[in-house]
């Protein structure tokens, strides 16, 4: 993530995109935008504002060579000298329109800036910004004719969100330069981070908590859920979650002693990282230290919630683990011929 306190835009021009699988070309600026006040701003906190949130971070990839990564490449050659700020630019859209393999991909305005002052840590450094807008809203203009007004329709970027957008920040680690990327228009998510930008999660404790959290959501979806029911299932995310927010290291080993009670569940999980390992093409590594950010915003996509077919959810609190196993209890009524739940409770808020 970064902070935008003091950043600025040094260089801007807009140029549009198409698709050669519907014949349409591409169309190019020949001169940067001169910003009046107003627009410029409202358009700093546009293009910035998503990337004060983003937890992951990326590195360029390539096949062979990461230097052969065009993206690499013309970002380098802007961060250290923006003097070919135009050429480059064409070159980056060119890029663009050769990756629109199907025709799906959408035609847009294409963004690129370069920004000084970006602070992400305690680095205050430059950054490049390329960002595709690809949806357009209907807005009404009104205008003054004959004493009398009228009403007609445009269409124009809204300011609330971009659709597509990366930072290119001028700083680097061992596994080479920190991008930040946004995708609000997710239908062809490979074709902006693998075809366009070809980038990879970098090997940290933001991926590693990744990684582990969405196995282990996945696994209580996929085994745990249908195999043992919704209670098994919230109480093994609650106490999940409770011992990644309790241990600044995560061993697996300990995780698992600590998670479960029947070694039952240990083999049905190990079984299930290997699967998950080879389908995701990815590494679980059995120590890591733990991303408070990336915790953070993973526990926001777990669901707690026992649906049942009655039209009856009970949702469990997943900062309170042991509250499942101690206030709820699951049993089978002979007469009915039906599964219940049993709530304990004190008083109702």
């Amino acid at each position: 993530m970064i902070k935008r306190t003091k950043a600025s835009i040094s260089k801007f021009i807009i140029h549009k995109v198409g698709n050669k699988f519907n014949s349409t070309k591409n169309a190019f600026s020949e001169q940067e935008i001169t910003f009046d006040q107003a627009s410029y701003e409202l358009m700093l906190p546009y293009l910035l504002r998503p990337f004060g949130s983003v937890a992951e971070t990326y590195r360029f990839n390539h096949h062979s060579d990461v230097n052969l990564n065009e993206i690499n490449t013309y970002a380098s050659q802007l961060l250290s000298d923006d003097s070919e700020f135009l050429d480059i630019s064409k070159h980056i859209v060119t890029h663009l329109f050769e990756q629109s393999n199907s025709a799906q991909i959408k035609t847009g305005d294409v963004i690129i800036a370069i920004f000084e002052d970006i602070q992400y840590q305690d680095i205050i450094t430059n950054a490049v910004g390329i960002f595709k807008i690809e949806s357009k809203i209907d807005f009404f203009q009104t205008y003054l004719e004959n004493n009398s007004y009228d009403v007609f329709v445009q269409k124009g970027i809204s300011t609330k969100k971009v659709d597509k957008g990366c930072l290119i920040i001028n700083t680097a680690d061992a596994e080479g330069k920190i991008i930040l990327s946004v995708d609000n228009n997710n239908y062809d998510a490979q074709y902006w981070i693998n075809s366009f930008l070809n980038i990879k999660y970098p090997d940290d404790s933001n991926q590693h908590t990744k990684n582990y959290l969405e196995m282990c959501r996945e696994f209580s979806k996929d085994v745990l859920k249908p195999n043992y029911g919704g209670q098994e299932q919230s109480t093994f995310l609650a106490n999940t979650v409770d011992h990644f927010k309790e241990n600044e290291i995560v061993n697996v080993e300990r995780f698992k002693e600590e998670v479960f009670e029947d070694d039952k569940l240990i083999d049905l999980f190990e079984d299930y990282k290997k699967d998950f390992e080879s389908e995701q093409n990815v590494v679980l590594r059995n120590q890591f230290d733990v991303s408070e950010v990336v915790l953070k915003k993973q526990k926001q996509k777990i669901k707690t919630e026992i649906k049942l077919d009655t039209h009856i959810q009970i949702k469990l609190d997943i900062d309170a683990p042991d509250a499942a196993n101690e206030y709820l209890e699951r049993g089978y009524d002979e007469t009915k011929k039906m599964h219940y739940y049993k709530v304990f409770f004190n008083a109702e808020d």
